[in-house]
């Protein structure tokens, strides 16, 4: 399997697509691997050359000493980059993913050609929130939190529709690491970029699921109307739109990066 070693992390990653085609990076969910981007890669890697990672502490990669920081993630991106000999990518990062979108959009716009936004925000939760949650996982392990995960990802629908899904993203979240979920919750909990995303000058997509209880519709029309020229689309799916609105999802990823 292919790795980099970066600055105390080895990150595993997958490219697919045409060698000479514009790159396009996808950036996991808290919790998850580079496998939650299996319903876009075949469609997308006929015109992109798609770029998957897991991120420190998460997937295959290296679980370094927490807590993180957003910033520490997308530096990571950069390094990882760098490693791959790849100046500039489209970027697009789903909730955790989205957080580290909004650090490369602000820190590195000269890395970025567009930048998608997907079920995230600028601050996602309380502290209280964020702690309650690192204490559980701490006490019992990733068991401790996976249904409620799998509750606030998916609307009970797609549960009841998609049980072969729901079981893949279940064993995902309880293979994740949990020295390095703890470390990635911190990340997010300590990240606050409310008064900074209106810098950001790069074209953006801002997608929300209708039915997101994490990262609700509001939180991305807010984003879209702070951050200028945002376009903004909502699918009908609760946090994980990628999977539960796969075909909508990669529709409006094509359509904005083709534009």
């Amino acid at each position: 399997m292919p790795y980099v070693d970066i600055e105390n992390a080895r990150i595993h990653y997958e490219l697919a697509g045409p060698g000479d085609s514009p790159a396009l990076v996808f950036s996991n969910s808290l919790g998850t691997s580079l496998a939650m981007w299996e319903p876009q890669v075949s469609a997308l890697a006929r015109t992109f050359r798609v770029l998957r990672y897991d991120g420190r502490g998460q997937g295959q990669s290296s679980v370094s000493p927490g807590p993180y920081t957003i910033s520490r993630l997308a530096a990571d991106v950069v390094s990882l980059l760098d490693k791959l000999k790849i100046p500039r990518v489209h970027f697009c990062g789903l909730s955790m993913g989205g957080m580290v979108g909004m650090s490369l959009a602000l820190q590195t716009p000269d890395r970025l050609g567009k930048v998608i936004l997907s079920n995230t925000a600028p601050k996602i939760g309380s502290p209280d929130v964020w702690n309650a949650r690192i204490e559980s996982v701490q006490r019992g392990g990733m068991a401790a939190v996976v249904e409620g995960v799998l509750d606030r990802w998916f609307t009970p629908g797609f549960r009841a529709q998609s049980p072969t899904a729901i079981e893949s993203t279940r064993q995902m979240l309880l293979d994740s690491p949990a020295e390095g979920y703890i470390a990635c919750c911190a990340a997010v909990r300590d990240m606050d970029a409310r008064d900074s995303i209106a810098r950001i000058r790069i074209p953006t997509l801002i997608i929300s699921g209708k039915h997101d209880p994490v990262t609700a519709p509001r939180d991305g029309r807010e984003m879209a109307e702070q951050i200028p020229g945002a376009e903004y689309r909502e699918l009908a799916a609760a946090h994980l739109s990628n999977m539960e609105a796969a075909e909508a999802f990669t529709m409006e990823v094509t359509r904005f990066l083709s534009a």
